[in-house]
């Protein structure tokens, strides 16, 4: 099972109002493991960097000037993504943003029901209670989320650790599906003990076994039903 983790920085809230994204980070989880397989680019938002979005991510416009324009870098996207499903933390802001994106250059755009949003797992999981990727990080104990900048691909990395721990821990299934139940059931049928392929070796000594014969044949006798099968 293939899933992509995905995050992105922008130079604000809205792409309808004019803004752009500036960084696209992800990587790659197969069967919920990382593969170390990421995408990473910077992007030229053709536009100036508003300050209050300068000082989340750090991104401005000399460091962006000579980066690819979205229009570069949006097929080689969406075919880093294929058809996985996508896992963000408040997915509605990136979808929003990487459509609109996609839409401007002519490229098929991301049905919103590819993206697996874990701001809402989090919340349903611990209401009540703060659901931001920082909080998580706290509350699951994830290090090098206290950074004094967020950045597209660091983000993906921390928010792959709390979605792991979100499903149940780093191995949600701990390998049970394939490796600790018979073939029956690992194939969705019922379950049948096995025999073991070697009988485990008696414990008794032999004085014991006869002291053990001894005592049932005085004491039970013919009433020793066992003896007779």
């Amino acid at each position: 099972m293939r899933e992509i983790v995905l995050d992105t920085e922008t130079t604000g809230f809205d792409p309808f109002t004019g803004d752009r994204i500036v960084e696209i980070g992800a990587l790659e989880l197969e069967g919920h493991v990382p593969t170390g397989v990421q995408f990473h680019e910077y992007i030229n938002p053709e536009r100036g960097m508003p300050d209050e979005a300068f000082q989340v991510h750090g991104l401005g416009d000399d460091f962006l000037r000579d980066k690819p324009k979205f229009a570069q870098v949006g097929q080689k996207f969406l075919d880093f993504i294929q058809d996985s499903t996508l896992i963000i933390h408040n997915a509605a802001f990136d979808m929003k943003f990487l459509n609109a994106e996609l839409k401007w250059i002519g490229l098929p755009e991301i049905p919103m029901n590819r993206a697996l949003d874990t701001l809402p797992m989090a919340r349903k999981k611990f209401p009540g209670s703060p659901a931001s990727l920082d909080a998580l990080c706290r509350r699951f104990g994830i290090t090098n989320f206290e950074r004094d900048l967020h950045g597209a691909l660091l983000d993906s990395e921390i928010l792959a650790e709390v979605y792991l721990e979100l499903i149940g821990g780093r191995q949600p299934d701990f390998g049970l599906a394939t490796s600790s139940f018979s073939k029956g059931e690992a194939d969705g049928g019922e379950w049948k003990p096995q025999p073991r392929p070697n009988p485990l070796s008696s414990r008794l000594s032999q004085a014991e076994a006869e002291t053990h014969k001894a005592y049932v044949a005085k004491e039970l006798g013919d009433a020793a039903l066992w003896l007779k099968s």
